[in-house]
């Protein structure tokens, strides 16, 4: 077996290229007809605003006429002389245009002078393109651009720039409205709202002007209010426009039917804990006066004490626990060789039904007074699908806490329920539906789906689950300890404590970033194989059972990792020496980068703020000869947004590229550069401020930090490894080598944790 290898050397870096002048697609034409029909839809929207409460400015739906880039977005209609049109958005959707294929439906919060001023622009961007005779192309909108023409600042006050700006911005737009459409509740609910800007006592006050009664104890933030059935209907009563989303204000637990008690009851034995690895869990009660392992749980209830508890309230948190905790000894056939850990243990919910807004405020609070723990296992979930476009209050504000703690919260992948059908699919639900959660789904004994798991993907677009582990089904359940003992269960809330264990081993132990572990964990998953249809349900692939098999690779693989912090538009190394044999490559090759962006409700299905480009493989003169040969940055050829997005996963946070295994291998040619590299192009949905040495933001050290492995698999049986290592420190800028040995990592951990007495000589 061959260890994993770090590489550390110097990474280059690139500034960003500014964007040509404003252009349309090759064969597209933009007519007087076209900017006549925006000039209409805004006289409607103005029309609406005017009937609507002066103290809210307009919200305006703009339907774009395909799925956008957001370099595509509008530029110059809708933004005003201090504020750009991207700065005014507070929500995204899909939505299906005239032809019924998928478009964005992105909505802006604007004042009313601002749809004045676009008006009077499109008005005079009619009278150019009517004195030229009545439509353009692309030719004729470049020769303005480039050239300039002297009649077209004549009479109408407005730019070549600005014009050629409307023309864009008038070709990918397909109407301008106002939301009227708002789903109904039955019951308490969490809505949130487009941000106007307003604090939450500005929230409070603005509601309670359009008569709904709410107060600062509804508020989760200054968005997201927990409302009962009729606050809800006065808010769509009054200002439907104001509603971006709403759920049902519900988290429950639900057992999977065939959980049973074992008879022939026993008690494991454990030993005390020593310096073992804390990890933090969230969920129901736990047993802390029947378990045997109690003295490794530090337990925490944060439930109302004037409210008893049941049997029932403290099962599921126990059986979770129990599994971090001593899994291998109740499970001996998963012994993942992770060892015990401990858990600080927080009780948040009763078994059944739950209020989310409740539980997220107490989430957020155990994870802000807890600052020491780096690995969070929730397994508590929505019975409620979650929403296609729109993050769940639940799922956002973990990707928050994830942000802003550097932590990382491993969830389960939430149960279908007894009444729900097993052949039916039914979407995964809050808080599964967070993006830089780990998120877990359960398999049978036999390494498929199993019958309860739900599927994916969120937002129309990102993967989840991300990965799978053994979870039960009704050929073999999974043991874990109850407070009545030994009992059998099911359910993705038990797949997740296993990978919370890797997790955490990989984290604390083995003293990898949260990017680089989790990394590891989808590369390790996803193997050679195609990933099938069934990735809906298991995500990237099924985890190894030992940790071992994550560690390290057969003698024919070699595997190592790079991180990094991204702090400009270009990241890059172009030389890893990788081995080659009578001039060509035979090697399979798989890549996998993993990072923690920032997220933004406001961007709807845009949610994710950082877009990393990622390109792995083969040098050659003009660049990197990527593995899933991505084309974007080629300035030879376009992708457009949807591709983009469904071949390269642009935006996703997770970027996988991989061979597949196949009968016949042909080796690589080399491209006449003997070196393999990596290139990763930063974008951000709201434009930071790059200075002149292409950093981008105000302060270098707020860069984003990246994980990447590398699997490398000689296809002619031969272990490269060591010839590999050499290769790397015999560079003219060599590589520092570091070989990543399971078994000096655990002796490190434990002396580290060796508490010395320091006590002076008494007899000195």
């Amino acid at each position: 077996m061959n260890n994993t290898l770090r590489l550390k050397g110097q990474f280059g870096r690139g500034k960003a290229q500014h964007p040509g002048p404003p252009s349309l697609p090759a064969n597209a034409v933009v007519t007087t007809n076209q900017i006549q029909d925006r000039i209409d839809d805004l006289h409607k929207v103005i029309a609406y605003w005017k009937t609507q409460p002066a103290f809210i400015d307009p919200l305006v739906e703009v339907h774009y006429r395909t799925i956008v880039a957001k370099s595509n977005r509008i530029k110059r209609l809708l933004s005003s002389h201090n504020k750009s049109a991207n700065d005014s958005i507070v929500g995204a959707v899909f939505s299906k245009n005239h032809a019924g294929k998928p478009c964005h439906v992105i909505t802006h919060y604007v004042k009313m002078e601002t749809i004045k001023s676009t008006l009077r622009e499109l008005e005079a961007a009619k009278k150019i393109l009517a004195h030229h005779g009545d439509s353009i192309n692309n030719g004729e909108l470049a020769s303005i651009t480039h050239d300039g023409l002297a009649e077209i600042d004549a009479g109408v006050g407005l730019s070549k720039t600005a014009f050629a700006q409307i023309i864009r911005d008038v070709h990918y737009v397909e109407h301008f409205t106002v939301k009227n459409y708002i789903d109904p509740q039955q019951e308490h609910a969490l809505v949130t709202i487009y941000d106007t800007g307003r604090d939450g006592l500005q929230t409070v006050a603005l509601l309670n002007r359009l008569g709904v009664d709410v107060n600062g104890f509804n508020l989760l933030d200054t968005t997201t209010i927990n409302m009962d059935p009729n606050q809800y209907r006065k808010l769509t009563e009054t200002a439907p426009y104001l509603v971006a989303m709403s759920l049902r204000d519900a988290l429950e637990l639900k057992f999977e039917p065939d959980s049973k008690q074992v008879e022939d009851l026993f008690t494991p034995s454990i030993p005390m804990p020593t310096n073992e690895p804390i990890v933090g869990v969230i969920d129901t009660c736990f047993d802390s006066e029947n378990a045997y392992f109690s003295e490794w749980v530090e337990y925490h209830d944060e439930l109302d004490p004037q409210v008893g508890t049941t049997l029932e309230d403290r099962i599921h948190g126990t059986e979770v626990t129990s599994l971090i905790v001593d899994g291998p000894t109740l499970n001996p056939t998963l012994d993942d060789d992770c060892g015990r850990f401990r858990v600080r243990h927080f009780a948040v919910a009763r078994s059944g039904h739950n209020s989310s807004f409740t539980v997220m405020k107490m989430i957020r609070n155990i994870v802000a007074s807890n600052p020491d723990i780096k690995v969070w296992n929730l397994s508590l979930g929505s019975c409620l699908e979650s929403p296609e476009n729109i993050i769940s209050p639940e799922a956002s504000m973990l990707d928050k806490l994830q942000n802003e703690y550097d932590i990382v919260f491993v969830v389960a992948g939430t149960n279908k329920t007894r009444e729900d059908s097993r052949t039916k699919p039914k979407r995964i639900g809050a808080p599964a539906d967070s993006i830089n959660s780990l998120v877990v789904n359960a398999t049978s004994i036999f390494k498929e789906p199993a019958s309860y798991t739900r599927e994916g993907p969120v937002l129309n677009f990102f993967r989840k689950p991300d990965i799978s582990c053994f979870g039960g089904d009704a050929t073999e359940q999974m043991a874990a300890w109850s407070p009545q003992g030994v009992n059998l269960t099911t359910g993705t809330s038990f797949a997740a404590p296993w990978i919370t264990r890797k997790m955490a081993y990989l984290i604390y132990v083995m003293h990898f970033s949260r990017e680089t572990a989790k990394a590891m964990l989808i590369d390790a998953a996803s193997g050679w194989e195609k990933i099938s249809a069934d990735n809906i349900k298991v995500g990237y692939g099924i985890v190894p059972t030992k940790i071992e098999d994550i560690l390290t690779t057969p003698s024919n693989e070699i595997r190592f990792i790079l991180e990094g912090t991204i702090t400009s538009f270009e990241t890059y190394n172009y030389r890893i020496p990788v081995p080659m044999v009578n001039g060509k490559y035979p090697y399979m090759a798989r890549a996998t980068l993993c990072y923690f962006p920032k997220c933004n409700t406001r961007q709807g299905v845009d949610y994710t703020s950082t877009e990393l480009d990622f390109h792995f493989g083969r040098m050659r003169e003009r660049g990197i000869d990527s593995l899933n040969n991505n084309i974007q940055g080629d300035p030879t050829a376009y992708a457009y947004e949807g591709d983009a997005r469904k071949l390269y996963r642009k935006w996703d946070n997770v970027k996988h590229v991989s061979d597949i295994e196949k009968t016949r291998f042909q080796p690589r040619i080399s491209h006449g550069i003997p070196y393999w590299g990596f290139k990763i192009r930063k974008t951000e949905r709201f434009d930071p401020p790059i200075d002149e040495n292409g950093t981008v933001g105000k302060n270098a050290g707020d860069g984003l930090r990246f994980g990447i492995v590398v699997t490398l698999r000689g296809m002619d049986g031969r272990n490269r490894f060591e010839e590999f290592k050499q290769h790397c420190q015999l560079q003219t800028e060599p590589w520092i080598v570091e070989e990543i040995d399971v078994h000096s990592n655990i002796e490190l951990y434990q002396e580290s944790d060796v508490e010395i007495d320091f006590d002076e000589d008494k007899d000195a």
